[in-house]
């Protein structure tokens, strides 16, 4: 599929949700739980620095027995981020995220954080494209289109 990421990230809510490395696991925790989101994007100031995940809460603070309340998200944060920029392309996402097992692809354009975008929201854009595509054939099949209607008149007569 040849649409790129600035197509998607202009369907979709702008909002990034971010967090400090030095909030607590509980503070991203709490964000993720308010927005019913997956992640958070950690920021120290303009810079990407990391991102913490549902998975993140699970394998290093769970799986560790660290409590959420003092553990520092820096301390359990992914620091080796996958992103993409505005013009990758849904297949190049997509290729990463099933190469790599992400769920959530910062956005980065020259190096600023202008999005974000998950596998569902890749996802349901495809399928979407996939509903109008389908849309059209049964349209021209059925004879709704008037180009068809004026050469199968045509054929007849």
């Amino acid at each position: 599929m040849e649409t790129s990421i600035s197509t998607l990230l202009a369907e979709k809510n702008g909002t990034v949700y971010c967090v400090s490395p030095f909030d607590t696991v509980q503070d991203a925790v709490l964000v993720m739980n308010d927005h019913h989101i997956g992640s958070v994007v950690v920021m120290d100031g303009d810079i990407l620095v990391g991102i913490f995940t549902e998975r993140d809460v699970l394998r290093r603070i769970v799986d560790e027995g660290l409590s959420s309340a003092t553990t520092l998200i820096r301390q359990v944060m992914t620091v080796d981020v996958t992103t993409v920029t505005p013009a990758t392309k849904f297949h190049e996402a997509m290729d990463l995220i099933t190469t790599r097992r992400h769920r959530h692809l910062p956005v980065l354009d020259e190096g600023k954080l202008v999005g974000l975008v998950s596998v569902r929201d890749i996802l349901q854009s495809v399928s979407r494209s996939f509903e109008v595509e389908a849309a059209h054939l049964w349209s021209y099949i059925s004879g709704d289109n008037p180009y068809l209607a004026s050469e199968l008149h045509e054929v007849v007569a």
